[in-house]
């Protein structure tokens, strides 16, 4: 039987992060084609050019996913034109080394392209087991490529934290909102409101 290989000490592992190459979103795309990243081992995302694990949907986080599509969908489809797009956890690309997948996102409408941080309007993460990822990797990330708005919905604390006004360290604006407080997306000022209950079935 083969020996264990003991992982490496901390210093050996500072020297391999030092040799390691990010992946560019082409590459990982020819991964995805090349059937390298299949579908039975998860949803994955690129972050800082690393293929980072998403967390498994649970009921909860599905239900709510659902449910804001629903919310979204109602409002969006009563404006004429219609004001913007609803993509449900699909991709959005910031840059060569970054693809997220927020749980959904309200971009321009009439997209041709595969859509980038300029045509997100609002990106929406729903939160679980996942808080501190989304608060701490994922919102500054949205921040740094000046996406104006991005909500994550915090199931567990039964609240929703908004942010807004986008600069190179993060958002400058961070409101938490609970209850009955409405929940407007800055860059669509004619879109109907909704409130943090009906964002998290309360």
């Amino acid at each position: 039987m083969p020996a264990t290989l003991a992982p490496p000490d901390p210093s050996a592992a500072a020297l391999l992060s030092e040799r390691e190459r990010p992946f560019t979103v082409e590459e990982y795309h020819a991964m995805g084609r090349a059937g390298v990243l299949r579908r039975e081992d998860g949803r994955t995302e690129l972050i800082a050019g690393r293929i980072v694990a998403m967390s498994p949907v649970g009921t909860r986080h599905l239900l709510a996913v659902n449910r804001l599509t629903d919310l979204f969908a109602e409002r969006l489809y009563a404006t004429s034109p219609r004001v913007a797009h609803l993509s449900v956890q699909n991709p959005v690309r910031l840059g060569p080394h970054y693809e997220p997948e927020p749980d959904l996102a309200l971009l321009r409408p009439g997209l041709a392209h595969f859509p980038t941080a300029a045509d997100a309007l609002l990106v929406v993460e729903v939160s679980d087991s996942t808080a501190r990822y989304d608060r701490e990797v994922k919102a500054p990330l949205y921040a740094a490529a000046g996406l104006p708005e991005c909500w994550i919905v915090l199931l567990d604390e039964n609240a929703v934290e908004v942010h807004r006004e986008p600069t190179a360290d993060g958002y400058a604006q961070v409101t938490r909102c609970k209850a009955g407080d409405e929940l407007t997306v800055f860059a669509l000022p004619g879109l109907a409101p909704m409130t943090a209950a009906d964002a998290l079935g309360a």
